[in-house]
């Protein structure tokens, strides 16, 4: 087991940029590319990655301190302090049983491939730590090891399934070819998609409102650049910031969503190769099946719709922080909550008026998630020493990805009644999800579809 744990952490501590094109780059031999083609693919993929996290962590480091300023202004402190998905997954990987979630990603995905139940191949190694935690959550609320292990298991299932049902979508989206996402963060589109339905009776909401159409609607301030100055002076004067300081801000989120789109041109170039080769030997050996590749959120981030979402959001987090009762964490460090605004941009289609009517409806969801997480990440902190807690205080994640799983299956093996209730509830609104995202049409289809059904042509 020591072993095997010192193994692990070696591939932990190469950082996804290099473990990533790692497994890509042993793809594209088996998939019988020339060494020089799958090397500079998985190359290329590597500088994608690096690429995306530095403008991502640039995006972050301009943001945060807005965010901290505008959350300090007024006045009020709450017990739980914000350690961010960062903080979360140290102490995660600090747990004792973590590290055996990596053979059963991979045992769990073998088999299922083999059985022709999923069509996806996770290659997202780097985020086992988020099935880890999951498991770590259910056992500490229920008490029972095996129920963690269990629901991490069926987390394991559900991203596959979600790779599978979102992948002409991504496509769509980012024109990668058999490439999709198996991030958990967007399990959360399965509590979405009610509300997205009743948006479908709206016409106002049935109309394409992604970063290219708004182009004809609002001409120079839907250039990103011009969004990201907007946004980012809006959120340096909501800071109490001084004007220089403000403009300042205003400039790197101009220039954060500037570079985003030409880096994840990056993700394309590397993964094309790829899937084609991919495609090919797939012909060739099982009677045309198609594989996905699993990969991690960060291909979307090239999608502008993402950031005008998340950045919009970041006073409504911040507000609801202070006014709602029983809320006890200020959102800092997960301010950008990630979780809701990819389930958005994937339900929707990249629509992002109703990326944010979701997000404000289901915002206070995460508050409360990271309120009722705080005392068991607290917990698991001190038991392992992976973060110093400050005394009388404690620490949560503001932004847990795909709370109403987590919670929901934790209270279900605790014996809670309505924990049940909720579990079997999410599984049918995931079910519903799943047969919505595979028969609707594709984003670029789907709402000239409904604005003409509203016109009634």
């Amino acid at each position: 087991m020591d072993t095997f744990q010192a193994a692990i952490q070696w591939v932990l501590n190469l950082g996804s940029a290099v473990f990533v094109p790692i497994i890509i780059l042993i793809l594209g031999l088996v998939a019988r590319m020339k060494f020089k083609r799958a090397f500079t693919s998985a190359l290329t993929l590597g500088i994608a990655f690096t690429g995306m996290n530095l403008v991502i962590g640039f995006m972050t480091e301009a943001v945060g301190p807005a965010s901290e300023a505008l959350a300090n202004n007024t006045g009020i402190s709450l017990p739980a302090i914000d350690v961010g998905w960062t903080g979360a997954a140290s102490i995660t990987w600090s747990w004792v049983y973590a590290f055996t979630f990596f053979a059963i990603q991979i045992a769990i995905n073998i088999l299922m491939l083999s059985f022709n139940w999923t069509k996806t191949l996770n290659v997202d190694m780097w985020n086992v730590w988020g099935k880890a935690f999951t498991a770590y959550f259910v056992y500490f609320v229920s008490g029972h090891l095996w129920a963690g292990f269990l629901v991490g298991i069926i987390q394991i299932i559900l991203e596959l399934k979600l790779g599978d049902m979102f992948q002409r979508h991504i496509e769509d989206l980012t024109g990668i070819p058999l490439v999709t996402v198996t991030h958990p963060m967007s399990l959360t589109a399965a509590i979405l998609v009610p509300i997205n339905k009743i948006m479908d009776y709206i016409p106002f909401l049935n109309k394409q409102y992604d970063a290219n159409s708004l182009k004809q609607k609002i001409g120079v301030f839907s250039e990103n650049s011009v969004m990201g100055f907007v946004i980012g002076l809006g959120l340096g004067f909501l800071g109490a910031y001084a004007i220089s300081d403000s403009l300042n801000l205003a400039v790197q989120v101009a220039a954060a969503m500037t570079l985003f789109p030409m880096i994840s041109k990056l993700f394309m170039q590397s993964l094309s190769p790829l899937a084609d080769a991919m495609s090919d030997y797939m012909k060739n050996r099982f009677q045309d099946r198609e594989i996905y590749i699993g990969m991690d959120w960060p291909i979307l981030a090239g999608r502008a719709e993402v950031w005008v979402t998340l950045i919009l959001l970041v006073p409504v987090f911040i507000g609801f922080a202070l006014i709602l009762p029983g809320n006890k964490v200020l959102p800092i460090a997960g301010v950008l909550n990630y979780g809701l605004a990819i389930s958005g941009l994937l339900l929707t289609g990249a629509n992002v008026v109703r990326m944010l009517i979701l997000g404000v409806i289901f915002t206070p969801l995460f508050l409360y998630a990271s309120s009722y997480l705080a005392p068991m990440l607290t917990d698991l902190a001190k038991a392992t020493g992976a973060v110093d807690v400050p005394a009388n205080r404690m620490i949560t994640w503001s932004s847990m990805e795909t709370p109403e799983f987590r919670l929901s299956f934790a209270q279900a093996f605790a014996g809670n009644w309505i924990g049940i209730l909720c579990a079997i509830v999410f599984i049918g609104l995931f079910i519903w999800l799943y047969k919505e995202m595979t028969t609707v049409k594709v984003p670029s289809e789907r709402y000239a579809s409904l604005e003409n059904d509203s016109d009634g042509k």
